[in-house]
């Protein structure tokens, strides 16, 4: 198997990456999939939805075997969270 290797650094990845995502794919999957992963080819520009980021992920590499994939949450400025998330508080 090969392993591909980044062509940018990390900060050029992601500024394409977040780009592509407001200018190109965000009106066209903001509406009804919220939660949902979008992987993204930061050259191309070509994209792919599922609810799992590998399904997204894997369905765009057979399509472009050499993409740069940004992954994106659609109505989430993350793709994870970290952390004990919302503690409720005893009554």
């Amino acid at each position: 198997m090969t392993v591909r290797q980044p062509r940018y650094s990390k900060e050029e990845f992601a500024r394409r990456g977040d780009e592509i995502y407001e200018s190109q794919v965000r009106s066209q999957v903001e509406e009804g999939n919220h939660g949902k992963i979008v992987a993204i080819d930061i050259e191309t520009g070509e994209w792919e939805m599922d609810a799992s980021e590998i399904v997204a992920a894997s369905r765009l590499e057979k399509r472009l075997p050499d993409a740069q994939i940004w992954i994106a949450r659609v109505g989430s400025r993350y793709v994870r969270r970290f952390g004990a998330g919302r503690i409720q508080k005893p009554q």
